[in-house]
């Protein structure tokens, strides 16, 4: 199959449109001193607080100030905002140009799980490569911290299937993580895990 197959695209963002490093932002908050950051994510994890963040239930500043509480005193909000975005890297030059060459024929869509730190550091990449602003870009653009869901619920799909009147076996769906393409494809949607590069993909290429 095609991307010219399908009725409509949906598109993650990080790890699909624009390069991360997990481990960057791992090796950042390390460098910070006291808990490792997987006891630090696992004592944040319990108490919610990277999903209230990215459904947008908390400010910015209650995450960095929460996150400052897991940190050895004298650690500041910019340290912590700084090694939150190490893992946002560049976004690739083809891979806009491919959003740009099917939206000229049919209906594209992002869907992210994101959040307001990483969206400012993001926006910014994209200015350095495009004129075109991130809503520009799609159709329409679903962020997790703006719509108040996350994937791999169904919400987030039902969402976007709803409001723009699609069939779930028309709708392509790109992911890099499993279990966001296990979600959609229990809603009968056509997703497709990407593991390399998006332009080279056999659905693009």
């Amino acid at each position: 199959m095609k991307w010219t197959d399908f009725d409509a695209i949906i598109f993650d963002l990080g790890g699909v449109l624009i390069n991360l490093n997990y481990q960057a932002t791992v090796d950042a908050f390390e460098k910070l001193g006291g808990n490792t950051f997987k006891q630090m994510y696992s004592q944040a994890s319990q108490s919610n607080l990277f999903d209230e963040f990215e459904t947008g239930k908390i400010s910015s500043f209650h995450f960095i100030n929460r996150l400052l509480d897991l940190l050895p005193s004298g650690t500041n909000a910019n340290q912590v905002a700084h090694a939150w975005d190490a893992m946002i890297l560049e976004f690739e030059l083809p891979r806009l140009q491919l959003i740009s060459k099917i939206l000229k024929e049919k209906p594209v869509f992002l869907l992210s799980n994101t959040n307001d730190l990483h969206m400012v550091k993001v926006r910014r990449k994209l200015s350095a490569l495009s004129a075109q602003p991130l809503e520009e870009l799609f159709t329409k653009v679903y962020l997790s911290q703006e719509i108040g869901m996350r994937k791999p619920n169904p919400e987030p799909f039902n969402l976007i299937l709803q409001e723009n009147k699609l069939k779930p076996s028309n709708t392509l769906f790109i992911d890099d993580t499993q279990q966001h393409i296990d979600g959609a494809k229990a809603l009968g949607i056509t997703a497709e895990l990407l593991q390399g590069e998006l332009v080279h993909h056999p659905f693009f290429s």
